[in-house]
């Protein structure tokens, strides 16, 4: 079976990775909704409710995908880094 892949964006123009777009777009609808349900949030938070909400169900490391997923939804303008945060804090953008 061969699945469909997507070739992720990085925000700085460096290269992305392939990774397999139902996994993309499994990590992405779960990034998108959590912010929109809290306007913004801190990385951090996102991250560790990931891990929570997302180990049991997801095959793959959850950490490395998000990371990799909020990348591009930043490079693809979806979601945006507030500026001047520490630690980061995202919104979605528009």
């Amino acid at each position: 079976m061969n699945e469909d892949k997507i070739l992720t964006l990085h925000p700085q123009g460096k290269k992305g990775v392939n990774i397999l777009k139902r996994k993309y777009d499994f990590i992405k609808d779960f990034i998108i909704k959590t912010i929109d349900k809290r306007t913004e949030i801190r990385f951090e938070e996102l991250s560790d409710l990931a891990q929570e909400e997302l180990t049991d169900s997801f095959d793959g490391k959850v950490l490395w995908y998000v990371v990799t997923v909020k990348l591009d939804l930043e490079a693809r303008g979806i979601i945006e880094r507030i500026p001047n945060t520490s630690p980061h804090v995202l919104k979605l953008k528009g």
